[in-house]
């Protein structure tokens, strides 16, 4: 009778049996339950491993006896793996399935000799369940034949078991399925991403440049122009990764033959050209524009948003490109997104540009240049916002010499603000025609503001410098105060009683009057330069003094060095704005900002003469010979004739109409100014002169002679002057 031991063969060319299924009669093996006695055996059970490990299988076999052979049957042929592994770590048993892994001639063999590099956490994991008796699952990558299996272990009576399932099958599908849904969720995600950021993109430029972002890289593409249709024409919108040149050709090509691009939107459809060769196939016309380009694959997404036919986005790659499925569906969801936020950002732009013309008709299109003051001025809108500010500046020449430098701020954004802006620059510019001084001024703008509603309201600060005497004359109404910058570099901000905002003042405002070296600087501001969610007005302040104070110490110390100090000097406002507006701005703010520079001049006392005059009517004939003196002095023999006629007249105006004591003063700047000044409160009135009248008509004589004339009233009385314009300069 055969024996079925631990190394032998199946009679029908099985395997070795697991332990010895029959056997001759001997001494009965141990009980299960009883202590092994020694050790020497694989199993540690009387030394025979065969025999102990069958009559633990036949322990286990359902019924016994003639059951044990089928049971080797069916272990040796079952389509899973199964090893028994003794408590030497030496392989009892393996069938079939698990000898393909572990290799031939394994039974007896130590387990760790038969499992390969790569498999370090299966070992771990035996350890574990020997050590602990808890039953594991652990799936393994088999180095061997690159394939994924299941290993369950468990342990029992000293003996390990380990039953392996192929699962390889089951992990490709489910990693296949995982990487479907990694593309869906990558997909969604992009969409996601490219939504937000299209929310945020206000432009035209700004929706160019998240499509270039969130598009071009997932796909690997390197190419991208967006084409719109502006009064019926293509026009490109943006360009990313093209030379320039090619794209000014396209641009030629499209302006010369749009139905290339017209057609293409028409039909709605997207087109995929997978390499030169079908671009070719599909423009034959443009066999030239691969090789310009650079590019090799292309996918030509029509823009359309709301049934309107907005243009075409070009996407393209440096090397031909195969586009799935998958792929072409997700860069048409894409582009929907695109062209519904294109759309946006068109009306946008158009409402921006319009939005930016009355913001820039409302501010002074250039500074005028005066001898009394050199300036410069910058707004500074407080982002990409459609919304105009109510931030404004102006610079008024007033007469003799005198500048009046004015700033502002209406409350609020939008264009509202904006035409309440520009009333009030009006109002500011027709109120410094009257010649009135700033407190004046102010209530006079108050009763404007009250009048344009409960709503609004509005800072603004107004600055008179005269050059002949250095005075500077200052009332804020709600505004931030003017830093003076004196030449040495000492900063100084003016302390007035703080009154309230036009619109809620009550007048009179406070006044600050103050006598200036020359070359000293003024700084005039709105908040929005200095003032923020996240920082107080003093903190911006103080930066501004001293940024300002080491410029001007700088700029002298550079004047000094320099032969063109002169020219310097009337740099240096733009310098300062330059130099403020990069340092002293808070990064965060969320409110327009407006400054203007002023430096201050001197009008030198040679180029200005005053006399006293009788209050007789000799007086008009002292005027006449006192002008023609002066202007011969000065080399302005042209203008003697029409001085002599004009001083003449204001001086025999007031003679009979007014009371002295009656002065003349000439003044020689940019223009020539004449003024007779007097004690009267009158106001002389150009009035219509019938022809039989003997008198009326001495004003109207001075209108036509002069380059612009008017009234000044003083704590005095009043001046009346006239101006006219120098002759041309002989050399």
């Amino acid at each position: 009778m055969d024996e079925f031991r631990g190394g032998t063969r199946h009679p029908r060319g099985g395997p070795p049996a697991p332990g010895g299924v029959r056997r001759e009669p001997g001494p009965p093996s141990p009980r299960r339950d009883a202590p092994s006695g020694g050790g020497g055996g694989p199993l540690g059970g009387d030394g025979r491993t065969g025999e102990a490990a069958g009559e633990r299988f036949r322990a286990s076999g359902a019924g016994g006896g003639d059951a044990a052979p089928d049971l080797a049957d069916i272990l040796w042929r079952m389509g899973h793996g199964f090893v028994l592994v003794d408590p030497a770590w030496r392989i009892a048993y393996l069938n079939a399935a698990a000898e393909r892994l572990l290799g031939p001639a394994a039974v007896g063999a130590s387990l760790w000799d038969r499992l390969p590099d790569g498999v370090a956490e299966l070992g771990e994991r035996l350890r574990a369940v020997r050590g602990a008796g808890e039953p594991d699952d652990v799936e393994v990558h088999w180095p061997g034949d690159d394939r994924w299996y299941r290993m369950c272990l468990s342990a029992t009576s000293g003996m390990l078991s380990i039953v392996i399932t192929d699962v390889h099958e089951r992990r490709a599908r489910q990693t296949a399925q995982d990487e479907l849904d990694q593309a869906v969720a990558e997909r969604t995600k992009r969409i996601a991403e490219l939504t937000r950021a299209l929310g945020d993109a206000l432009t035209v430029s700004d929706v160019v440049d998240v499509m270039a972002h969130h598009v071009l890289p997932p796909f690997g593409a390197s190419g991208l122009q967006i084409w719109t249709f502006e009064d019926g024409r293509p026009q490109v919108a943006g360009s990313v990764g093209y030379p320039e040149e090619f794209t000014a050709l396209l641009a030629e090509l499209y302006a010369r033959r749009s139905e290339l691009l017209r057609a293409l939107v028409r039909l709605r459809e997207p087109r995929f050209v997978e390499s030169a060769d079908d671009f070719t196939a599909f423009h034959p016309q443009l066999t030239g524009i691969p090789e310009l380009s650079r590019k090799q694959a292309w996918a030509f997404l029509p823009l359309v948003a709301s049934g309107h036919e907005l243009g075409a986005a070009i996407v393209a790659f440096d090397e031909p490109h195969h586009f799935p499925p998958e792929e072409r569906d997700l860069l048409i969801a894409l582009c929907g997104l695109v062209a519904q936020a294109l759309e946006r950002a068109r009306l946008y732009d158009a409402a921006h540009v319009r939005a930016r013309e009355l913001q820039r008709g409302l501010l002074p299109r250039e500074l005028p240049r005066l001898p009394g003051v050199s300036v410069a001025a910058r707004y500074m809108p407080a982002g990409k916002e459609m919304e105009v500010g109510g931030d404004w500046y102006d610079v008024i020449p007033l007469s003799a010499g005198r500048v009046a430098l004015v700033i502002g701020d209406v409350m609020g954004h939008g264009v509202s603000e904006a035409a309440a802006m520009g009333r009030l620059r009006t109002a500011v510019r027709t109120l410094a025609d009257l010649e009135l001084p700033p407190d004046e001024l102010l209530t006079h703008l108050n009763d404007t503001v009250i009048d344009m509603g409960e709503n609004f309201f509005a800072t603004c600060l107004y600055l008179i410098y005269d050059p002949t005497d250095r005075s500077c004359v200052i009332s804020m109404a709600g505004h931030p105060p003017p830093a003076i910058a004196l030449p040495g570099g000492t900063v100084l901000f003016p302390v007035t009683e703080p009154d309230p905002p036009l619109g809620a003042a009550a007048p009179p405002f406070a006044t600050y009057r103050s006598r200036l070296p020359e070359d000293s600087v003024l700084v005039l501001y709105t908040d929005g330069l200095v003032e923020s969610a996240v920082q107080d007005i003093d903190v911006g302040v103080d930066r501004l003094a001293r940024v300002l104070s080491a410029r001007l110490v700088r700029h002298r110390a550079d004047r000094s060095a320099r032969a063109d100090g002169a020219d310097a000097g009337r740099r240096l406002p733009e310098e300062v704005c330059d130099e403020i507006a990069e340092a002293v701005m808070p990064p965060d703010r969320a409110d327009d900002a407006a400054l203007l520079v002023a430096r201050t001049h001197v009008l030198a006392p040679e180029n200005v003469a005053r006399w006293r005059l009788p209050e007789d009517p000799v007086a008009a004939g002292l005027a006449r010979r006192h002008a023609r003196e002066q202007l011969t002095k000065w080399h302005l023999e042209p203008l003697i004739m029409t001085t002599e006629l004009l001083v003449s007249e204001l001086v025999g105006n007031v003679v009979r109409h007014a009371k002295g004591p009656i002065h003349l003063r000439l003044l020689r700047s940019n223009v020539l100014t004449c003024e007779v000044s007097d004690a009267s409160l009158s106001t002389p009135r150009i009035r219509r002169s019938g022809h039989l009248d003997e008198g009326g008509r001495g004003l109207q004589l001075v209108a036509a002679l002069s380059h612009r004339w008017g009234t000044r009233f003083t704590s005095s009385g009043k001046s009346i002057w006239v101006e006219q314009l120098l002759p041309p300069s002989r050399g």
